[in-house]
């Protein structure tokens, strides 16, 4: 008990089926070590509670750590989330070998650390169930494509091309189920798995369904979500996308902040003379969240169709679209980015027209960028337009 008292933060390494734990005192030296098993659920809050309360607990941020959080933050304790890459490099640089005890001792050494270069957010419950929301219909669709390439694959097996658009339509629909009811061309084993494909796929369609009117019915009730639907380019569906990654829009300092964590911030790896050809070695990052980096360039594709101002972006970049579309796309989707960090931080629905600012004449705001030059693989940093909320 007394050894207990002495406690001031936790390193925790948490894996499947057991955490290991170090507790360090307020001169940061080792107080105890322990390992928690994970099969006896009550035993586990038992021995939480038994630390002292508010004790700062950091876990590393690897898969499974939402649950052992929601259970700490029950136990009336604060915990914290370490970036796995940053630990991991960090224990690297150090020449230290890897193991469960050498992990939760690292952990309980980053508190004093200040800043704390360590740390990453910790969504919180709300955040994480939109995601699993998310992640499941994103399965679901899968499946449902999967299911289709399978349809397409026993077609062309029998050299059955169809004359009907859209195979999986209504017509489409009634030309299959003809074929399993017909003893040609098919042979007996390829109507059974036909019927058993058509049926996995009705039963697919009908949960995607289902979710995807629960998703539209959230995003009807959440404002910041009908901010990014404001946007051209986004649907309701990549509005819910964009929100549930992003969580919270004042976590982040800036627009920049958010494009950098969409990895839709290019990075140059490029060294040695300067020259006027194209960049080399330029990428869009890999740490960060690649569903939203996905959702803001798909959304990119709608706006260029849509919007004047995004196809201005877009034929600055790529010379009227004979070139580099796919940077182009980027650019893009990294305006939108950021105008939709101002549009969400500042609570106003996009407009196309940027409002005229005080002592300021209208001007053509789309004409000034086509005059423009864009950096290679930057983007057109233009400010963002919105509008106020009627």
């Amino acid at each position: 008990m007394r050894r207990l008292e002495k406690v001031s933060h936790i390193g925790l390494d948490c894996h499947k089926n057991f955490s290991t734990v170090a507790a360090r005192d307020k001169d940061n030296r080792i107080v105890f070590g322990q390992r928690l098993e994970h099969a006896d659920r009550q035993q586990l809050r038992l021995e939480l509670r038994r630390w002292p309360a508010g004790t700062p607990v950091i876990l590393e941020g690897t898969f499974g750590w939402g649950w052992m959080a929601d259970e700490l933050r029950e136990a009336g304790h604060d915990p914290h989330l370490a970036s796995s890459g940053k630990v991991a490099a960090w224990r690297t640089a150090r020449g230290l070998a890897k193991s469960n005890k050498i992990d939760a001792k690292l952990l309980s050494e980053l508190w004093p650390e200040k800043p704390r270069w360590w740390e990453v957010w910790l969504a919180p419950q709300e955040v994480r169930d939109q995601r699993e929301w998310l992640r499941y219909r994103m399965s679901l669709v899968g499946i449902q494509t999967m299911t289709k390439n399978r349809i397409h694959a026993t077609l062309h097996r029998h050299g059955i091309l169809g004359d009907v658009a859209d195979l999986f339509g209504k017509k489409g629909m009634e030309f299959l189920r003809a074929l399993i009811a017909a003893e040609e061309p098919l042979r007996e084993s390829s109507r059974q798995t036909l019927a058993g494909y058509l049926r996995l796929l009705e039963q697919v369609r009908r949960q995607i369904a289902a979710v995807t009117r629960q998703l539209r019915q959230w995003v009807k009730r959440d404002a910041q979500a009908q901010l990014w639907d404001s946007l051209p380019g986004i649907g309701w569906v990549l509005a819910y996308t964009i929100q549930a990654e992003v969580g919270d829009i004042a976590r982040f300092k800036d627009g920049r902040h958010l494009a950098s964590y969409s990895l839709l911030a290019p990075l140059a790896n490029d060294s040695g003379d300067e020259d006027d050809d194209t960049p080399i070695g330029r990428h869009v990052g890999h740490a960060g969240r690649r569903t939203l980096k996905w959702a803001f360039i798909e959304a990119a594709h709608g706006a260029v169709k849509k919007s004047p101002f995004f196809r201005a972006i877009f034929d600055a970049r790529t010379n009227g679209g004979k070139r580099d579309k796919n940077r182009g796309y980027i650019a893009v989707a990294r305006q939108l980015c950021l105008i939709g960090f101002s549009c969400v931080s500042k609570r106003r629905r996009y407009s196309e027209q940027r409002p005229v600012r005080p002592g300021e004449q209208q001007s053509n705001h789309i004409e000034n960028i086509k005059c423009s030059k864009p950096h290679p693989g930057l983007g057109q940093p233009e400010d963002p337009m919105v509008a106020a909320v009627p």
